[in-house]
């Protein structure tokens, strides 16, 4: 007799955290055994067609180069037991020495090479790893194939089962997978190690280390579903019916396939069955009546179940695939249609990297990065400038948020000496094909991107390798446009290459928008990289002024929003193209959230080794200018937000400039109970367009005010800050009071000091320390500070701008968990969350 469990409703082998001993157990055990129930808490269930092992907890990891690491009697009994998804390189320590590059960074206009700092993130990436782990497979029936799958391994992956290598990869953020049968055991327990091996001058930001995506692995049947063969598309759609397209890849002959769609409730809406197979691949056309459509602000959802039979009736193998109903289209005149009506693209770039944790996949991290972005009015994400993960496409789809997943930031020549450019020419379809097949059936997919800024963008060899990067695309799918993110925009006009694109994508360079429009055939065209404006959250540096390049002695940026890079500008002159130009269809502002790496303009400084790029600082805190996009673009509430904070100690009699990010057209400032006035937003003027601005305003310590009127001219709302006196006590906020008890789930707590009357002080430092006990654990901190080098992983931080965040996550039992936390001279602030099965 076989044993497998149903856990979640995802079908696991039998777990390799459990001994050998257990494992030989529980074979002899009859289904229904009593002492099986209390080795084993998951439900029973009878042998299914497919088994679907991930390999998360109990692996070994240590970094080094160990002789025959990878075989069976390899004793690793010291080394880390860890879990995947895992980053060894977030836990530091931060060392500017680490890939310390010089160079000329050609996308910065440079033309001169000096040393670079940072620019990886000063995190110990570099080097090998090795990880090892155990999994115990079933008897196998004769024809049965197991695939080891990889959704991403950072980097140069090498994979031995049971001592002999199976296979090897490339790029790091490649999904794929080996077929390990002719290496496996049958009804034993299997050694999986992996050892990678991430260089030097391999990328341009913070790549993290190690198994930082999820690890499976799969028996399939003789008969049996192709990995990611299965492609669904809504090629008819009207408010009463659609067309399902169903192709869908097996292995066999003389099969049956049943396919039923269901609503997330379970309800079967519709089904079908096809028993004519053309070479590997049946075709299923199914109405669904009365659609629901997949959008932004209604994300519906619908599951195909399928299953296949032999001719005998056998059931053989059985999936689920996740899928939306709607339609796009990109036209000249029109633009970018979802489900009928133009709406253009307020989407944000983010690297793949969540601040405190690193590179590796967290589901609730994620989810707090879209929420905090549609929060702001987003619509859409580019994952800049890599593969997306697959957690992010399924939290995208069920939240509804547009997605244009992008592939490389290199193709032939190079930016970075061992970039991608090491793998072009071997695996480049190879990735895209995986890349594709893997992500195709999310409907928060609304475009691809081959590339980011690539060098090929001169000449005619470029012009090829853009066509058949993009030929690959539509072989594989058909129904989504290709963009390249362009930066040069001369070159590419000149060259065709910005031509032959589906959608020109260009990355800033907003005073070439009008030419490029006229000269490329498209009839559109998409702001794909936009702004690239820095600032430090809660940092305000004078005289204000518009700056390109400025750095300061204490490595920050200003936050009155006016200092960009010198191949970038100001978000407003996108403002202007995007709400002037129908056929401008969107944006993709760099960025979202601060990153791990690229400390640009302080890539020459140090400390510094993180991004001041972020409308969201890398703690996830929002940035003055998150309330500027979220004016723009978030119209479902009002926005009324005032800049800079008001504790100017020394500077009384000085001249601080004010400035409110509003949806209302006009407000009237006060200081101390007097007016200066009222401010009106022009379309004479660039920055007046977007911004209520008092520059001449008189620093004197106490309220700052400002009441915002609506269009009748009537006071519609106020806000008001007040000079703050010492830090007194600490305020904890969490993002959520209750949280999964699955070892995972993360509450984000915003730790924020106020003095004795509750006004939050603005430029406290204060160092904390952080406890938690009860069925959690503490996880993380982050302040948001890129020239801070404390480690994250230790329970203690120093405040930055009066603020950061603790990450606490919960383990595999229910209860409460408290966190408590503490500073010199303040009282202790305590907080309980819920951790819930």
């Amino acid at each position: 007799m076989k044993i497998y469990f149903f856990y979640k409703n995802n079908i696991f082998g039998i777990h390799s955290e459990l001994s050998n001993t257990k494992l030989k157990l529980m074979k002899k055990l009859r289904f229904g055994s009593l002492l099986l129930l209390m080795i084993c808490p998951y439900l029973i269930n009878a042998q299914t067609t497919r088994t679907t092992h991930i390999l998360e907890n109990n692996w070994k990891f240590s970094k080094g180069n160990f002789e025959n690491a990878e075989q069976v009697d390899f004793d690793d009994s010291a080394w880390e037991t860890v879990s995947v998804p895992h980053d060894w390189a977030i836990y530091g320590p931060f060392d500017k020495e680490v890939d310390k590059q010089v160079v000329a960074i050609s996308q910065n206009n440079e033309q001169e090479a000096s040393e670079k700092t940072g620019r990886t993130g000063a995190l110990p990436h570099i080097g090998d790893g090795w990880y090892r782990t155990s999994f115990q497979l079933p008897e196998l029936a004769a024809g049965s194939r197991v695939l080891v799958v990889f959704e991403g391994a950072m980097s140069d992956p090498e994979v031995f089962v049971n001592g002999e290598k199976a296979g090897e990869w490339g790029y790091g953020y490649a999904y794929f997978n080996l077929d390990i049968t002719d290496f496996v055991a049958s009804g034993e327990s299997n050694l999986l190690a992996v050892h990678l091996s991430p260089k030097p001058l391999s990328s341009r930001w913070y790549p993290g280390a190690g198994l930082f995506r999820k690890v499976r692995v799969l028996v399939l049947p003789e008969h049996h579903f192709q990995l990611w063969g299965t492609f669904v598309t809504t090629p008819f759609v009207t408010d009463s019916l659609a067309k399902i397209n169903i192709k869908t890849k097996v292995e066999g002959q003389n099969l049956r396939l049943e396919t039923a769609i269901k609503d997330t409730d379970g309800n079967v809406l519709a089904t079908e069955t096809a028993t004519a197979l053309f070479g590997k691949e049946f075709e299923q056309n199914i109405a669904l009546e009365n659609p629901k459509l997949w959008s932004p602000e209604s994300p519906a959802l619908y599951y195909a179940e399928s299953k296949l039979y032999d001719e005998s009736g056998q059931l053989q193998d059985e999936q689920t695939t996740r899928f939306g109903v709607r339609t796009i289209s990109y036209q000249a005149g029109e633009g970018f249609k979802l489900n009928g009506e133009v709406r253009k693209f307020k989407g944000v770039c983010l690297h793949h990297d969540l601040g405190p944790l690193g590179a590796a996949v967290n589901k609730a991290a994620l989810r707090r990065q879209i929420q905090l972005m549609k929060d702001m009015g987003a619509n859409a994400i580019r994952s800049a400038h890599n593969m997306p993960s697959i957690e992010q496409l399924e939290l995208c789809d069920e939240m509804g948020m547009l997605f244009l997943a992008e592939s490389f930031d290199e193709w032939k020549r190079p930016k970075v000496k061992n970039g991608y450019n090491r793998f072009f020419d071997e695996y480049h379809e190879k990735d895209l094909v995986n890349l594709v097949r893997a992500t195709r059936n999310h409907p928060c997919i609304v475009m691809w991107s081959s590339g980011n800024e690539v060098p090929d963008q001169h000449g005619s060899e470029g012009v090829k390798r853009a066509k058949s990067l993009q030929d690959i695309f539509h072989r594989e799918d058909p129904t989504r446009p290709v963009t390249v993110g362009m930066d040069q925009v001369k070159a590419v006009m000149a060259s065709g290459f910005g031509a032959i694109v589906d959608v020109p994508g260009l990355n800033y360079r907003t005073h070439l928008y009008e030419e490029a429009f006229e000269r490329f055939p498209q009839g559109l065209l998409l702001g794909s990289e936009t702004a690239s404006t820095v600032s430090s959250r809660g940092i305000y540096k004078f005289p204000v002024e518009q700056a390109v390049g400025k750095m300061y002695d204490d490595g920050q940026c200003s936050s009155y929003d006016l200092e960009y890079c010198n191949w970038s500008n100001l978000p407003d002159d996108d403002a202007v193209l995007q709400d002037d130009k129908d056929w401008v269809i969107g944006e993709f502002v760099w960025t979202g959230f601060d990153y791990l790496g690229e400390p640009t303009p302080y890539d020459q400084y140090w400390p510094s080794r993180s991004s001041y790029f972020g409308i969201c600082d890398l703690a996830g805190l929002p940035k003055d200018r998150y309330y500027w996009y979220k004016s723009r673009w978030d119209t479902d509430e009002s926005t009324l937000h005032v800049l800079p904070h008001w504790n100017w100690e020394g500077k009384e009699g000085d001249t601080i400039p004010v400035f409110v990010y509003s949806s209302y057209s006009s407000a009237e400032l006060f200081v101390n109970g007097k007016s200066l006035g009222v401010r009106t937003k022009s379309k004479d003027s660039k920055l007046e367009r977007y911004r209520l601005m008092w520059n001449d305003v008189v620093y004197e310590p106490g309220e700052l005010k400002v009441v915002a009127f609506n269009e009748k001219g009537e006071p519609a709302e106020e806000k008001i800050i007040r000079t703050a006196g010492a830090p007194h006590r600490l305020v904890l906020e969490p993002d959520r009071s209750t949280i999964q008890a699955d070892g995972k789930d993360i509450s984000f707590v915003t730790v924020s000091v106020v003095d004795k009357n509750g006004n939050p002080c603005p430029t406290a430092t204060n160092q904390l320390s952080f406890e938690v006990s009860g069925a959690g654990e503490y996880r993380a901190a982050c302040n948001g500070d890129a020239t801070s080098l404390e480690l994250f992983h230790k329970p203690t931080m120093k405040l930055f701008s009066g603020q950061l965040v603790v990450l606490v996550q919960s383990n595999e039992r229910a209860g409460d968990i408290e966190l408590s936390v503490a500073g010199k001279g303040l009282k202790r602030a305590k907080i309980k969350i819920s951790s819930v099965e």
